[in-house]
């Protein structure tokens, strides 16, 4: 199908990248094919979330020969939590469609996403199938179970392969926060929701960008960004120690009263390691919040743009 880049787009697809120049050609392939075989009006956006490798020049190369792919290079590395974000404010469509470019989300199930769409869906969510055994997916499990604990969202199986009808998108891109996590944001949004599975595909090249740093920064952004359950924790763990101390001190002062208390430091550096432990562990907790209100008064901007791509305008510098 023709794509008429004049008028909207039915489909808009963003792609986050970052360092995926060894798959960036293929996968781009297989999303504009697929989406050429289903018949839809569509636009490809990548953002390429601060490569170092040759990600930029794949992308620029398959626009040569793709007039409905737009661009955008971001500044640096802003994470794919951003890029998402970014890709998003620009999408025109009527509905967007969010795809790793790894090609680990199916460009397969894209039609089925779009009916589903068409049939009255306002978001199409695409849920991993089985996670396996391995370390990595208890680690997901245990995560999205704390998660579901602590705010009430259950994401177990969850992944940024999603399709978000317009006025999703438009309440989605009026949160203000600057701390984003993209699957929990569009589950807390509501809406009519489909779950459509899918089985997480090998990938045919190059490696996952994520560490377990980003990992456990992602967590903790997800956690204070939807549950205020780790500060009354701190409440409850106060007053369980307070009951504590309160109890240990009538049994002390028995014991001294009565002639039977014996000397040694062994309790006092026992309550002295609990107690400041437990401090410890109460100022990290509320340090993390405190950051994250840090980062929101600040209002700095999520990215900043270096280059864009435009298949009506061609190439420009920013």
């Amino acid at each position: 199908m023709t794509n008429d880049k004049i008028s909207q787009p039915e489909i808009s697809v963003v792609i986050p990248a970052h360092c995926e120049a060894e798959v960036m050609p293929a996968a781009l392939q297989s999303i504009r094919d697929t989406l050429r075989d289903a018949g839809v009006a569509y636009e490809l956006i990548v953002v390429d979330d601060g490569s170092t490798d040759n990600t930029w020049q794949a992308i620029g190369e398959f626009a040569a020969q793709e007039p409905a792919l737009r661009a955008l290079r971001l500044s640096r590395r802003f994470g794919k939590e951003a890029a998402l974000r970014a890709g998003l404010e620009v999408a025109r469509g009527k509905a967007a469609i969010t795809i790793d470019g790894d090609l680990q989300h199916p460009p397969s199930l894209i039609p089925e996403m779009i009916a589903a769409w068409r049939g009255g869906a306002d978001i199409v969510e695409a849920v991993k199938k089985d996670r396996g055994s391995s370390v990595e997916s208890w680690r997901a499990r245990l995560f999205y179970a704390l998660l579901r604990g602590l705010s009430g969202h259950d994401l177990d199986g969850a992944s940024d392969f999603k399709l978000l009808d317009q006025r999703v998108l438009r309440a989605y891109l009026a949160l203000g926060e600057r701390n984003i996590f993209f699957r929990g944001m569009v589950s807390w949004l509501g809406f009519n929701t489909v779950r459509l599975p899918f089985a997480v595909q090998p990938r045919p090249a190059g490696r996952s960008a994520w560490t377990f740093v980003g990992l456990v920064r992602l967590a903790v952004t997800a956690v204070t960004s939807f549950s205020s359950a780790p500060l009354q924790f701190v409440t409850i763990l106060g007053v369980c120690l307070l009951t504590f101390s309160f109890v240990f001190a009538v049994q002390t002062l028995y014991r001294k009263f009565s002639g039977t208390a014996l000397d040694g430091f062994t309790t006092v550096i026992l309550l002295l390691l609990m107690i400041g432990s437990t401090l410890m562990v109460a100022l990290g907790i509320i340090g993390e919040y405190i950051a994250r209100i840090y980062d929101e008064v600040k209002g700095r901007p999520r990215y900043l743009v270096r280059e864009t791509i435009d298949g009506d305008d061609g190439r420009d510098k920013e």
